[in-house]
């Protein structure tokens, strides 16, 4: 055997191995992005189970406040599709309208005395405020992990290997404009 054939030989062989450890790769961040996702969706569906006992606690006090309770059925329900068509840019949206709202009905219990003494709003507004909190926490973890797979599969020589295996990117979870603005209070209680 030649020298020049030996030489071949090792750096196809070499070639060959950082093929595999590029795709090893890149398997493990795709990987890694479903995990984050189910992260995310474990907590959404804990979330899409309480906020029905919340509505319902809140209507028997509530009266007079049945568009915002409404209001926060419907965005449930955008999420609850959203999230089943594995739709993240319509899921982004559908949590802005549905965060606006829990911060819309939080805040006119406010006046309603009764309510926020009850003990199981109290519970209710507990659960789902550390949800929201646990759900911010694992988008962000989301969206570095998206962050990285995407990142990867676009570097050099990595998009070669990514584009023969048909890896894809992901799209990171974002949140509407309307839900990162401030709640207008004084609209929320009539005034202007």
């Amino acid at each position: 055997m030649s020298i020049a054939l030996i030489v071949f030989l090792a750096l196809v062989g070499a070639l060959l191995l950082y093929g595999i450890l590029i795709y090893n790769n890149l398997v493990r961040l795709k990987h890694a992005v479903s995990k984050a996702w189910s992260n995310i969706d474990v907590l959404l569906k804990q979330r899409h189970d309480e906020l029905p006992k919340l509505v319902e606690t809140c209507r028997q006090y509530m009266k007079f406040e049945q568009e915002t309770l409404e209001r926060v059925m419907r965005a449930r329900n955008a999420v609850q599709a959203a999230r089943e068509a594995h739709d993240v840019p319509d899921l982004g949206m559908a949590e802005g309208e549905l965060r606006l709202g829990l911060g819309n009905l939080f805040a006119v219990a406010e006046a309603y005395p009764e309510l926020k003494a009850n003990e199981t709003f109290q519970h209710l507004q507990a659960r789902i405020s550390g949800l929201e909190s646990s759900i911010a926490d694992r988008r962000e973890f989301y969206n570095e992990s998206v962050n990285a797979n995407n990142v990867r599969i676009e570097q050099f020589p990595d998009v070669i290997v990514a584009n023969m295996f048909g890896f894809r990117s992901a799209d990171l979870l974002e949140f509407s404009e309307q839900e990162k603005a401030d709640v207008n209070i004084g609209k929320l209680f009539g005034s202007h």
